[in-house]
């Protein structure tokens, strides 16, 4: 028979460390899970678009002056300063200090440029920045320095943004929310789905982002044979 003499007792409570203990070991089991899908990922990925990504390189020299990759300093992991890697798409100007974004249709774009800007191709030299460790395959797109410095006077809670690994797409970006942001409504939206994606994330959420990021990509080859 089974004995029911327990079953009025009351449960001890669960104590709060414990849960607490819990909750942060699986997030640093996840947050290790995702370094290694990162590294392993940017491995294969660079050495399996190698090719293209020499294409590229060739057809950049061709086209215009200048260095293959455009080199900025951005706001990394905690607001610490970072270099990133891009293949270079407009005129290359020797020391220029200021920093103006990029906008639909901008003149200082090369030939070439203006495909790779299309398609995201210029951010495929970002998967060094993530062997690096500098950058994830998914979390918020790395902004300018001075841009930051600008915005988190505008926007509240902008500089939340900063507290994981900027990344090579995110969730702002396949929810439309790439390139130009020339109104501050804009970068406010961009920013929320930031920290939508900071407070829900996970493996699935990141894998579901890399999946609509390759669909969208997709898309924009095929607009451009159809143009």
């Amino acid at each position: 028979m089974v004995d029911i003499s327990n079953l009025n007792k009351k449960f001890e409570p669960i104590d709060n460390k414990i849960i607490k203990n819990f909750i942060e070991t699986n997030k640093l089991s996840i947050s290790i899970r995702k370094k290694i899908i990162d590294y392993i990922g940017s491995a294969v990925i660079l050495l399996l678009l190698a090719p293209l990504m020499l294409l590229i390189a060739l057809a950049i020299k061709y086209d215009s002056k200048g260095p293959v990759f455009f080199k900025q300093r951005r706001n990394g992991k905690n607001n610490k300063e970072i270099i990133i890697y891009k293949f270079r798409s407009m005129i290359w100007i020797k020391d220029e200090i200021q920093i103006v974004q990029a906008i639909e249709n901008d003149q200082r774009f090369t030939k070439i440029g203006k495909f790779l800007r299309k398609t995201s191709f210029d951010e495929l030299p970002q998967f060094i920045n993530v062997l690096q460790g500098r950058m994830s395959i998914v979390g918020p797109r790395p902004h300018a320095i001075a841009h930051n410095d600008y915005y988190k006077q505008c926007i509240e809670n902008y500089m939340d943004r900063q507290q994981v690994k900027p990344g090579i797409t995110g969730w702002a970006q396949v929810n439309g929310y790439r390139g130009e942001t020339n109104q501050i409504i804009k970068m406010k939206n961009r920013v929320d789905y930031d920290r939508y994606y900071i407070e829900n994330w996970s493996l699935k959420f990141d894998i579901s982002i890399i999946i609509k990021t390759i669909i969208l990509v997709i898309k924009d080859i095929k607009d451009i044979k159809e143009n």
